[in-house]
């Protein structure tokens, strides 16, 4: 295994990359319709289930301790109750068929099929196998899944290996840092860079009061200023987090080498970009200064 370190912000450019092309299929209407077909219609339902799938039939515990910003009540309304309905491989297969259908709708079928997808999908695959399990549960489960034949869906599979692993480093940070999930949420959007508080309290399942309060301890702490803004110790505690994820996600790319990481991030880049082009995504996605 390469062990030589590269840029840290080159990793984060690159999952940056990968992360917008995986999350196109959370916003899709292939999922909703795949999920729908096998009776699993509440938007929440449909998140849990496919990405907890992997772990099994698991409770509302192990969902909410996985994910870690969605309220507890709200994943304990559908989680386990969704395992029900559908079977942890049946959702599975459904996710795979909804990611088909979303990539050759956004991509073209000429770049599904392209040398660049085989291309992107060899170097992610490359980078995956520099993951490690220790303590990163939805990147452990991902990794048992059988990588998939055609490019393309290779190349999502990998990429959610990637999002996962760096997902689950980001999780250790936020822990270590003592911000728990809705802290996390106030603090990332206060940067201008997470959901805006619309999609917050549609998908994670919190009320004002408690984005609120949470912005109250967050203001007793000195990392919220009075307009709702970062501090500079505010913004010095989300610049470490950060900067500690990239460390804990250091070795996929490393492993993958600075000119496959350039050559990944330019490839995964133009497929990000042809996506949200063809509109991947709401277009009040994003918290916006």
């Amino acid at each position: 295994m390469t062990t030589a370190a590269i840029d840290a912000r080159a990793g984060r450019r690159c999952h940056n990359a990968l992360n917008s092309l995986h999350s196109t299929h959370y916003f899709s209407p292939d999922l909703g319709r795949e999920l729908g077909a096998l009776g699993v219609t509440d938007a929440p339902a449909v998140n849990f289930a496919v990405r907890a799938a992997a772990l099994g039939p698991v409770g509302a515990g192990a969902v909410t301790a996985a994910f870690y910003n969605y309220k507890h009540d709200l994943v304990a309304r559908y989680v386990p109750a969704v395992w029900e309905t559908v079977t942890p491989e049946q959702a599975l297969a459904a996710r795979a068929r909804a990611v088909d259908a979303t990539l050759r709708r956004l991509l073209g079928e000429e770049t599904v099929a392209s040398a660049e997808m085989a291309e992107a999908a060899a170097l992610a695959l490359r980078a995956a196998e520099g993951c490690t399990r220790g303590a990163r549960p939805l990147y452990s489960a991902h990794a048992d899944l059988p990588v998939p034949d055609a490019p393309h869906l290779a190349f999502w599979h990998a990429a959610t290996l990637l999002r996962e692993h760096r997902g689950d480093g980001h999780l250790a940070a936020l822990v270590a840092a003592d911000l728990d999930g809705l802290e996390a949420l106030v603090t990332h959007t206060a940067t201008g860079k997470g959901l805006a508080p619309k999609w917050v309290f549609t998908t994670r399942g919190w009320t004002r009061e408690e984005w609120d309060a949470a912005v109250g301890r967050l203001r007793e702490r000195g990392l919220i200023d009075t307009a709702g803004e970062l501090t500079e110790e505010g913004t010095a505690l989300r610049e470490g987090i950060e900067r500690e994820t990239d460390r804990l996600d250091a070795a996929p790319y490393a492993h993958l080498g600075a000119e496959g990481v350039a050559r990944l991030t330019e490839l995964g880049t133009a497929f990000a970009r042809a996506a949200l082009g063809a509109g991947a995504f709401p277009a009040d996605l994003l918290a916006r200064r």
